[in-house]
Formats: C-alpha cells, structure tokens, sequence
C-alpha cells in the first residue's frame, strides 16, 4: 500500500494549486482518503476527506468554498484542489488513507486514526 502526494509549489496569493495524491495497493475507493496539513511549529491538521462510502466530502472550515476534494477511481488518485491560496496555506501536505469510519468530519481532527500516509508534498503561498 503506498500513497504519493504531489503538486506542491510556490504560489502567490490569491493562486490555485491542485494537489494529487497517487495510490497503489488498493482501489481509491476502498479507503476514505483525507488532506492532512502542517506548518512549521504546528500541529498537523485536516484539511479535507472524501468518504470511500457515498463519496461525501468534509472540510476544515478556514478552507470551505476555496478548496475541492475529489476522486479519480479509474486514475487511482484523489486531488485537492485549492483556489484562492493564502499565506496561512502553507504548510506540507499529507494525503492519507484509512477507515472505515462512521462519523467522517472527526476524523480530520484525528490524524492517528489514518492507517496509511503519503510522503507530504510543500505549499508555500508568498508573494
């Protein structure tokens, strides 16, 4: 099992980046897939998930109506896209997989409970 995460980059504000999150060892949508984020000298915290169940979609709220989770189950990849990027944005980027779950929104408070983890990909929103 092996997620990779990439697509990061150093964006202006305002800017837009679309983040992948590539899987291998099991289907996209076996597992509820989540963006993790952390800065420096920060926690790690949840961005966004996306339910292996109905396709559902969570977010933090400082992201709601900026960023876009979805899913590409014939690409295996699931994608954050990010509008509107500002410098409280930027941090490395996790995706991670796990479940099943029954109450999705609290688990992007719950990293721990992620049983796989991509390597992290950098988000630097500067002018």
């Amino acid at each position: 099992v092996q997620l990779q995460a990439f697509g990061g980059g150093l964006v202006q504000p305002g800017g837009s980046l679309r983040l992948s999150c590539a899987i291998s060892g099991f289907s996209s949508d076996y597992y509820t897939v989540a963006w993790f984020r952390q800065a420096p000298g920060k926690e790690r915290e949840g961005v966004s998930c996306i339910s292996n169940v109905d396709g559902s979609m969570y977010y933090r709220d400082s992201v709601k109506g900026r960023f876009t989770i979805s899913r590409d189950n014939a690409k295996n990849t699931v994608y954050l896209h990010m509008t509107s990027l500002k410098p409280e944005d930027t941090a490395v980027y996790y995706c991670a997989a796990g479940g099943p779950f029954s109450d999705y929104d609290s688990t992007l408070s719950r990293p721990y409970i992620y049983d796989y983890w991509g390597q992290g990909t950098k988000v630097t929103v500067s002018q």
